[in-house]
């Protein structure tokens, strides 16, 4: 059986019980990003457009390092972190995250442009790699190996989650443009964009996170002596089972 059994269903049992605990940290980034993207797709042409999708991609990463922090943190069945501390735990790891994202946003945004494959099969190898950076303390380089290494092996399991998150993706994306369909453009989209964006991120997060947990079951983390060279042996994953309310 495969590891990922069930991480959906996990996932949406975790999103929904600590619902107002992870919404109210995405809320908070979200607002921020969907300013910058709107002012940057104001500025009008290819060039503003390009930047806001860079935006995008990169606040999604660095959302991503708290909502992984929140994540681990309710893993046992409380919040012991509040909002406050789970931003000042991140803070720390918005540089590698930063690196690694926009490394990666470039990298899955060309494949996908170029023939559509390539850009899926990136963001699949590399659907782990902020946890890798928040929990191992991995480097921004290393982040990728290492979230290659735990996918190896399960990458159409894998595949097939991130598919499915995406048409849940897809539906709230849809709903929402309906619902803001009578507003103009400008405000309809950035209403659409914050709040689709403060529903799905964490849920996002909460199943890439907890698939990294599964995926870590029995795989040793690397040590400054291991196959992705030295972050240190201090920082590294949690216990692996099962999400306990």
């Amino acid at each position: 059986m495969s590891p990922l059994t069930g991480v959906l269903g996990e996932s949406w049992q975790l999103y929904r019980t600590y619902a107002r605990h992870l919404l109210t940290i995405a809320l908070i980034v979200y607002v921020i990003a969907a300013i910058v993207s709107a002012l940057l797709g104001l500025a009008g042409g290819i060039f503003g457009a390009l930047l806001a999708a860079l935006v995008t991609i990169v606040a999604e990463f660095l959302l991503t390092a708290a909502l992984v922090k929140a994540v681990q943190d309710v893993r046992d069945g409380r919040v012991d972190l509040s909002v406050g501390q789970t931003f000042s735990a991140a803070v720390p790891l918005i540089g590698p995250v930063a690196i690694a994202g926009i490394l990666a946003g470039i990298a899955i945004t060309v494949g996908l442009a170029i023939f559509i494959i390539p850009g899926l099969f990136l963001l699949t190898i590399w659907c782990v790699i902020v946890q890798t950076i928040v929990l191992e303390g991995a480097s921004p380089f290393a982040s990728f190996g290492r979230s290659w290494q735990l996918v190896r092996g399960h990458f159409w399991n894998v595949f097939g989650i991130l598919f499915m998150v995406f048409l849940i993706l897809l539906g709230v994306d849809i709903v929402l443009g309906l619902v803001f369909s009578f507003l103009p453009y400008v405000l309809g989209h950035f209403l659409s964009s914050v709040i689709g964006g403060t529903l799905i991120a964490p849920f996002i997060a909460v199943v890439t996170t907890l698939m990294y947990f599964r995926l870590t079951s029995g795989v040793p983390t690397p040590t400054a002596s291991g196959p992705y060279g030295n972050w240190g042996s201090s920082g590294g994953p949690g216990p692996s089972g099962p999400y306990q309310p």
